[in-house]
């Protein structure tokens, strides 16, 4: 399969649900095994560990609230900021250091949103994701992410390449809602 990896794209696709996963393991993409003997040393079962946010801001000129997403363009694709975990890393963690990386902002996290789950490279990849606000940055075009939007919620969910990365838009929504009596 020729997929990019990183949860949009042509991957095959994508879920939300529990994770049935492998506990906080970081899995790098790389092969983490030494395996000896025959084979290449990877382990195909085990699950690649990733994290990201849904990033939000209420809008400098109108005060709606605005979502985040990234393109990639090695993949032409739109999708939340997120990345792999490095090996041993907190989830959390993570998940704002590729938001800084890919938007240049700083985030303040709430709320963990439902996590993804779907096959990159043949292997099977876990997502987990956080509500958070954009406190403060500046995005720079780089190599990996050459462009963000900041979308109101409809727009986001349709412009969203991987058609199970909209379903985080309703779950932050239900995050930012005010909670009725």
């Amino acid at each position: 399969m020729n997929s990019p990896g990183s949860g949009s794209g042509p991957e095959s696709g994508s879920s939300s649900g529990s994770d049935s996963g492998s506990g906080s393991g970081s899995g790098s993409g790389s092969g983490s095994g030494s395996g000896s003997g025959s084979g290449s040393g990877k382990h195909p079962s085990l699950t690649v560990q990733a994290a990201g946010c849904v990033l939000w801001r209420r809008s400098p000129v109108t005060g709606e609230l605005q979502l985040c997403l990234v393109h990639r363009p090695k993949y032409d694709d739109w999708s939340w900021p997120k990345g792999k975990l490095r090996r041993g890393e907190d989830p959390l963690a993570g998940a704002l250091r590729e938001v800084a990386e890919e938007t240049g902002h700083t985030a303040a996290p709430s709320a963990e949103l439902p996590s993804t789950h779907y096959l990159a490279k043949g292997r099977p990849k876990r997502v987990r994701y956080w509500a958070a606000e954009a406190v403060s940055g500046t995005f720079t075009p780089n190599d990996e992410i050459d462009r963000i939007l900041w979308l109101p919620p409809d727009a986001a969910r349709s412009r969203l390449t991987a058609p199970g990365d909209a379903a985080l838009v309703d779950a932050l929504l239900a995050v930012l809602r005010p909670a009725a009596p």
